[in-house]
């Protein structure tokens, strides 16, 4: 066990677990420290994954870390057990290390229980105002109630006997009485207590700003990331950053240079060689109809295809021809199609040349527009489509990329003047999007056909996730029960299974069995 200490720092962070950071982040470093944290527990709602907390417990290390849902942001940093590691506030120790005498495994082992109340009030924080005093949870004859002493961004619980407990004592002379136990647990919060945080703990914005500045990485120079994406049609998209101006991507004019440029440069770079679903964009000429026309060049097959490939690989894939028959230039289109994986964004950009990019027909609708002026130049490489990851936990991409938000500026709907964003079900997405769009089918019959979902397989192979125990179907109630317990990288284990693919005018949404969006493909 590693015996060094750990800053503890109300309002903002215990050691490298930063608020405010992405799930993706803490998670990716704690596979990397398989011997630090040999075990990883992630707790969440596999029915409402999006609109509830995720919990990431460390047994191993004492500690709990929650997330909000929509943001995969922490928001919480809770310590379960003093013994499992050496906190320290300003170079004290919380704790003190029994010392040599005390313990056969020598000087600086952790201690086996939390820190007094007199060493919280005297030594390390000082007076601060009355907490809150919480009734037992059982009737037992020997159940104990609990303290909680907040001070700005930090809170410490302190087991306490009920009979001791009367509001009109003042709490400094009961919790230095023989009734009160050493702090059972210690929470790190933003807020100036802990009565107050709770309220808003998963739903008010975190004042810190979103980067890996944060966690005193010397080494990082890149730009800020990515806090929301806003699609504003005609292969428009605004990248919103918290801090600073926003970067726009147009498809068919952005070049990979704007891309490193803004963006900085890609964690990897995937080469697309893969066209085994090309088969379904090969119709017969004289069979081509209204349906293929709108599909364009890029459908849904060839989206699927993407989404199957676009960030599979972790280095630069330069494979070459697989010797499959193909179709007259399709070999020289494929050597110059590539994926930038922004996996810290949250994203994967599609470069090609544009002559390859889809173009959405304006057949009466004035919310599309062509975009010939932008395509004409084919040759040239240019950002052609933006794949948005949602990072859900349970499906088969958990974790290799940050949660992405987005919203669809593009596609108001009468009834309702809120954006549709990720966060939405598909369900809802879907009647919006089919209400926005009706002017563009030229039957009922073809609006029900381009409404049929693609079966997208996600069950063969490991998944990404695969390190870490997934507890699906964790509800945040009595007891905090975990259902349906199971465990990523086993055959059959994936709680969301296989996806759909489902296509409208530019977008390709792929949904997850309870209606949470996977991936936004834009083109």
């Amino acid at each position: 066990m590693d015996t060094s200490l750990v800053p503890v720092l109300p309002n903002r962070a215990v050691g490298f677990f930063v608020l405010g950071s992405s799930l993706h982040e803490i998670l990716t470093r704690l596979k990397a420290q398989p011997h630090s944290y040999p075990s990883i527990q992630l707790a969440y709602s596999s029915s409402r994954p999006l609109t509830t907390p995720v919990v990431l417990s460390l047994p191993a290390n004492g500690l709990r870390l929650r997330f909000d849902g929509p943001e995969q942001r922490l928001r919480l940093i809770e310590v379960l057990d003093f013994s499992k590691s050496r906190l320290a506030y300003k170079s004290n120790e919380i704790v003190k290390s029994q010392s040599s005498a005390a313990s056969p495994s020598g000087p600086g082992t952790p201690p086996s229980s939390g820190p007094t109340f007199r060493h919280v009030y005297n030594r390390l924080f000082g007076p601060t105002f009355p907490g809150e005093y919480l009734s037992p949870t059982s009737e037992a004859a020997d159940a104990l109630g609990a303290y909680i002493l907040s001070y700005p961004g930090i809170s410490f619980t302190f087991p306490l006997q009920p009979w001791a407990w009367s509001p009109k004592k003042d709490f400094v002379s009961i919790l230095s009485s023989s009734a009160a136990g050493p702090a059972s647990a210690m929470a790190i919060f933003n807020g100036t207590s802990w009565s107050d945080a709770q309220q808003h703990l998963f739903s008010a914005p975190s004042p810190i700003p979103r980067s890996p500045l944060l966690t005193a990485r010397a080494d990082y120079a890149g730009p800020d990331e990515i806090d929301l994406v806003k699609i504003h049609g005609d292969g428009e998209i605004e990248l919103v950053r918290r801090a600073g101006r926003s970067f726009w991507i147009r498809l068919g004019e952005t070049t990979p240079q704007d891309l490193v440029t803004e963006l900085g440069a890609p964690d990897a770079i995937y080469r697309k060689n893969d066209r085994r679903l090309s088969i379904h964009g090969a119709r017969p000429t004289g069979l081509i109809g209204a349906q293929d026309r709108r599909r364009a060049s890029h459908s849904e097959d060839d989206t699927a295809d993407e989404m199957g490939h676009s960030s599979s690989q972790t280095v630069t894939d330069d494979s070459e021809d697989d010797g499959h028959p193909t179709v007259p230039g399709a070999s020289t289109r494929r050597t110059s199609e590539f994926f930038y994986n922004y996996f810290r964004h949250g994203f994967d950009v599609f470069v090609s040349t544009a002559a390859d990019q889809s173009q959405p027909v304006s057949d009466g609708n004035p919310m599309l527009k062509r975009r010939a002026a932008r395509t004409s130049s084919s040759g040239h490489l240019t950002a052609t489509k933006l794949l948005l990851h949602g990072n859900i936990p349970g499906s088969y991409p958990f974790n290799r990329h940050r949660r992405s938000r987005w919203t669809l500026e593009h596609a108001p709907t009468s009834g309702s003047a809120e954006s549709i964003d990720s966060e939405m079900p598909f369900s809802e997405i879907s009647d919006r999007l089919q209400q926005a769009w009706r002017g563009t089918y030229r039957s009922e019959d073809e609006e029900r056909q381009f409404q049929k979902g693609m079966v997208l397989n996600r069950g063969w192979g490991d998944s990404p996730g695969s390190s870490c125990e997934l507890l699906g179907g964790w509800e945040d109630s009595a007891g905090s029960q975990l259902k349906d317990t199971t465990k990523a990288g086993v055959a059959g284990s994936q709680t969301l299974g296989n996806t759909e693919l489902f296509g409208f005018p530019g977008l390709v949404f792929e949904v997850l069995g309870n209606g949470a969006v996977s991936c936004l493909t834009v083109f």
